[in-house]
């Protein structure tokens, strides 16, 4: 079974952001979940693409403590078999602290390892979302009067959430760059 099919199966329909249309090439519009007044807009979209809102998914802090941010977690991903890239993202409305970012982004990755062994165990298919990129993204300042995109991305991959791609005043954000993709 397919990737994307097991994904479809598996996370309900209220957990998903659905893709619109422009010109003919898909997009999301991406909503901070306590400013419904800031959001980013991510173009042209594999047409696999599921986007998953991560907040959806209810905090394990009836089980875990929470003292090292284990309960916290990001507000999206978008999930990509044809590109075979997971990216992971977090919204800001203006900026946050970076060591609070990076912990969402660490509990959005455990909730996908947890999809991940999930689609093993109960649909038996070994190899779900393997080999796939992961792409770790904090888009901020995005309730804020649009200015001119600033990418802070250093050398390295932003393959870690410690070294995720930092973009402020979000204007035309592009699937492929964000997975590091090329144009």
């Amino acid at each position: 079974m397919m990737d994307m099919d097991i994904l479809s199966q598996m996370i309900r329909d209220t957990a998903l952001v659905p893709l619109q249309e422009d010109y003919g090439k898909p997009l999301v519009r991406l909503r901070e979940p306590q400013a419904p007044d800031s959001s980013a807009t991510i173009r042209s979209l594999p047409a696999d693409a599921i986007v998953i809102k991560v907040d959806a998914f209810r905090s394990p802090d009836d089980i875990f403590k929470g003292l090292h941010g284990e309960c916290k977690r990001a507000d999206y991903v978008i999930i990509s078999a044809e590109r075979k890239c997971i990216l992971y993202i977090e919204i800001k409305r203006t900026k946050d602290a970076w060591n609070q970012i990076v912990k969402q982004l660490m509990g959005t990755q455990c909730f996908i390892k947890y999809c991940q062994e999930v689609g093993k165990v109960f649909w038996d298919e070994s190899s779900f979302l393997a080999g796939y990129k992961n792409r770790f993204i904090s888009i901020s300042h995005t309730g804020i009067p649009k200015r001119r995109t600033r990418v802070k991305r250093e050398k390295k991959r932003h393959d870690t959430p410690d070294r995720a791609m930092k973009i402020d005043w979000p204007h035309h954000l592009q699937f492929n760059q964000l997975a590091g993709l090329g144009a």
